[in-house]
């Protein structure tokens, strides 16, 4: 998803004060900035960011509302802003960058910006990395809807950029109202374990009592392992709920069997969800004529998983993916670094043996 426009800095509440304060930078930046204006110095230089990776670009308008919120310096009497100062041009979320592309640049007085290149680095790795996966794993399923599940394996305070990173790479459902926040929609979910349990162990009762007290415009879909029989369980549901019923979760557990493949155990590895599952369920739905209620899987879908499903044309309607999102093989760390400096209004080349400037013609200006 590529954007043009940018998000506005107000929408991601930054803990404004402590980051003009330096709380949660590296010390080294805090005290190169303190030398610099004990020393009476402002240099005027030119930052260059850029990781190492092909990548899924995220966290660049949060990088800039770091930018624009807390950039300046504490004077006697008062906070002196250091936005209207600076000169930043940046990619956008979304954009797919190479290897070492430069991301962003920012010039002016160092002091005004130094305190927080811990900060603007660290949501540009987080966001990217989140983002990159969730690209990799929406291709694998092919248009397929992929719901992004993974809040409850990560700080809760990670779930609304998170989400945004996800959504920019193309999953269009995410677990909680935090994960949406950005873009402003709401959380989905299904009926979980827990309900079931609450009710009983009465897979037929619990998705009952929720398309009951849920908004009708919300999606029943039926969590259907809970007693390890994915086609029973969906038949049955499916009985009891008709049209009402617009799909069917499976996640039985990778330590599992479902009942369904007791039977046909021997010639392929049966435990989890495992493409046999998915059409014996599709084919018992079918068979009673609930064509249209589609059906999910989730549980340990990764990208890999996900392109095998694919391949191998089994019957999945929408993709439930958790900690993936997290993992993935790529390492998205940026870096930051001098590459120029300022002398009578000219620039003077000026940085680490290695890390040359490269200009980068697709950065745009920010307002």
């Amino acid at each position: 998803m590529l954007r043009t426009g940018r998000l506005d800095p107000a929408i991601f509440n930054l803990p404004v004060e402590k980051m003009r304060a330096g709380y949660y930078s590296d010390t080294y930046f805090n005290r190169a900035r303190e030398i610099l204006a004990r020393d009476g110095s402002h240099p005027v230089v030119r930052m260059q960011v850029f990781q190492r990776a092909g990548a899924v670009l995220c966290g660049i308008d949060e990088a800039i509302a770091i930018l624009k919120l807390c950039s300046g310096l504490q004077t006697k009497d008062d906070w002196h802003d250091g936005w209207s100062e600076l000169d930043v041009r940046a990619l956008h979320d979304g954009d797919e960058i190479a290897p070492f592309e430069t991301v962003m640049t920012i010039e002016g007085d160092y002091t005004l910006f130094a305190h927080l290149e811990t900060c603007y680095l660290g949501v540009l790795s987080r966001r990217t990395r989140i983002a990159t996966n969730a690209r990799e794993i929406v291709g694998a399923a092919g248009g397929k809807d992929v719901l992004f599940f993974p809040a409850r394996f990560d700080h809760h305070q990670m779930q609304t950029g998170d989400g945004y990173a996800a959504y920019i790479s193309g999953a269009l459902g995410v677990s909680t109202d935090a994960n949406a926040e950005w873009w402003g929609s709401r959380g989905m979910g299904t009926v979980p374990h827990a309900l079931i349990a609450a009710y009983g162990g009465d897979t037929v009762l619990a998705t009952e009592k929720f398309a009951q007290h849920i908004d009708p415009s919300v999606h029943v879909i039926a969590l259907v392992d809970f007693e390890n029989d994915c086609v029973g369980t969906s038949l049955a549901v499916a009985r009891a709920l008709g049209s009402r019923l617009w799909g069917v979760r499976l996640d039985t557990s990778g330590t599992l069997v479902d009942k369904s493949l007791w039977s046909e155990m021997g010639t392929f590895s049966p435990t989890g969800v495992v493409p046999p599952l998915v059409r014996n369920v599709r084919r018992a739905l079918d068979g009673e004529g609930f064509t249209e209620v589609k059906i999910v899987v989730s549980g340990g879908f990764d990208a890999r998983k996900i392109r095998r499903f694919e391949s191998d044309r089994v019957p999945v309607d929408a993709y439930a993916v958790g900690s993936a999102f997290f993992e993935g093989t790529g390492r998205y760390d940026f870096t930051a670094d001098i590459v120029a400096l300022d002398r009578d209004g000219a620039w003077i080349e000026c940085h680490k043996v290695g890390r040359p400037e490269r200009p980068n013609p697709r950065l745009t200006k920010v307002e």
